[in-house]
């Protein structure tokens, strides 16, 4: 892969982390426990003695935020392997395969780890 190209891929790359990362702080904290884990917060609206109505709230907010922390972790964790690999300099080569990823699908999603070929047969 061209360096011009692969340092542009890795410039995206490191803007969607931190992009992913602010947006995580905004409704979750990191797990000290589980270095690449993100907690989400439970949501606090009222006083301390709240209402029924307020709780059901609450819980609501919190079970909705729950797998929007799923998807945002899952994709920083992509992100962050794939910065990885262009340290390690493996960055674009398919898991499954062992062939370069297209370029065009780099472009749109650079943390991709297989190539479209082995992306279409995980379809089936």
């Amino acid at each position: 892969m061209d360096k011009k190209i692969q340092k542009q891929l890795k410039n995206n790359l490191e803007k969607e982390r931190l992009k992913l990362t602010k947006d995580l702080k905004s409704f979750a904290k990191k797990d000290p426990k589980i270095k690449s884990n993100w907690l989400t917060r439970f949501p606090f609206f009222g006083s301390s003695n709240s209402h029924g109505d307020e709780d059901a709230e609450e819980r609501e907010e919190y079970e909705n935020l729950l797998p929007i922390e799923h998807s945002l972790e899952t994709r920083l964790k992509d992100i962050n392997i794939a910065l990885d690999k262009i340290k390690k300099n493996k960055y674009g080569i398919c898991e499954k395969c062992k062939k370069e990823i297209e370029l065009e699908r780099l472009k749109i999603v650079p943390e991709a780890k297989i190539c479209l070929e082995c992306s279409k047969e995980n379809d089936k």
